[in-house]
């Protein structure tokens, strides 16, 4: 719980209070209230471990008691929050210079009672802080938008890669074509002049067999015919 203590007072009479937790802290509000000069002013005392945070303008003073880590900044935006609906009471005019103690308690004091636990749950934001997280959040927009463009980048950056993996897998390709191509045309090439010495051979042993080996038995009429014309 942020704060604790919350009250109106007339000078160091007190009008209107509530009270967060169950330790009564009367004595301390009394003691800072006493030393609060009738001028307008705002400050805040240190008290243990709790800040008293005050506005006194107007011959009222409105007065909260929050823990250290409440800051300065949302107490006395309570503070102002308080004050406007304070003097937006109708009886805020009419209030004597030394009213009854605890005289708006029934009117007001749930006033108060609501806006504590409204600044305790959910405190309004104030412009620097909602300033501060729209940058948070502009921040965060340009780095998601960065973070797509990189992831964006990495996939063309895959994407070239494959393309040129495919390019060289073609290359290497056409090469190995040519290759196979070049070699099954000197192996047709040599089937070819072997089946040509084969025939060549065949043709020799089926001619010799009618001949002779050396073709004498097939030439020599041809030789003898010659000599009887001439």
């Amino acid at each position: 719980m942020s704060l604790i203590h919350a009250l109106v007072a007339r000078g160091s009479i007190i009008l209107a209070e509530h009270q967060g937790g169950q330790r009564d802290f009367s004595q301390a509000t009394q003691t800072i209230l006493s030393k609060i000069p009738p001028n307008n002013s705002k400050l805040t005392y240190v008290w243990e471990q709790y800040l008293f945070h005050y506005i006194s303008e107007g011959g009222f003073t409105y007065l909260v008691m929050a823990d250290d880590s409440a800051g300065r900044r949302m107490p006395f935006t309570f503070l102002a929050e308080l004050q406007q609906k304070f003097m937006a009471q109708p009886s805020a005019s009419s209030t004597p210079s030394e009213p009854p103690a605890y005289s708006l308690q029934g009117t007001f004091g749930p006033t108060i009672a609501q806006l504590m636990n409204s600044y305790n749950t959910a405190p309004p934001t104030d412009e620097l802080t909602r300033a501060q997280t729209e940058l948070a959040q502009v921040k965060d927009i340009m780095v998601q938008n960065v973070e797509q463009i990189l992831s964006r980048g990495e996939r063309i950056e895959l994407l070239v890669d494959k393309t040129d993996n495919m390019a060289s897998q073609a290359t290497a390709f056409r090469r190995g074509a040519r290759t196979v191509r070049r070699s099954m045309w000197w192996k047709n090439t040599r089937i070819l002049a072997l089946s040509a010495v084969v025939a060549f051979v065949f043709i020799w042993v089926i001619v010799a067999q009618f001949c002779g080996a050396g073709m004498n038995q097939c030439v020599s009429p041809l030789t003898f015919h010659g000599h009887a014309y001439a």
